[in-house]
């Protein structure tokens, strides 16, 4: 099963920003899709091609991407508020559709962000 590690988290004022990094255990074969999650429900995904998907709350604050390594995934988070304070955790799925229903990785501890003034 793929694991996954998440790293960036910390603490920061509203408005601030943060970038957080998830590493995918996956050796040799590029996870078709990866993405965010908090309170395990996904807030932001991206594919092999590039297409991404975010959830309302997020939308135009933050900005998922894939690195050049195979199953790397980061997550920039702008503008961010206290609402935002969650641990936040990466898993992967096998397409857009399937990463916000089924991920197939194993949980891993998640990274937390704590936003406050």
């Amino acid at each position: 099963q793929v694991q996954l590690v998440e790293s960036g988290g910390g603490l920061v004022h509203p408005g601030g920003s943060l970038r957080l990094s998830c590493v995918a255990s996956e050796r040799g074969h590029r996870v078709a899709a990866m993405g965010w999650y908090r309170e395990r429900k996904l807030i932001a995904g991206i594919n092999m091609e590039g297409r991404t998907v975010y959830d309302d709350s997020v939308k135009g604050r933050f900005t998922i991407s894939r690195g050049t390594t195979d199953n790397v995934v980061y997550l920039q988070m702008d503008n961010l508020k206290a609402e935002d304070t969650a641990t936040y955790y990466c898993n992967a799925g096998g397409d857009l559709t399937l990463l916000s229903v089924f991920p197939f990785g194993s949980w891993g501890q998640g990274t937390q962000v704590t936003v406050s003034s």
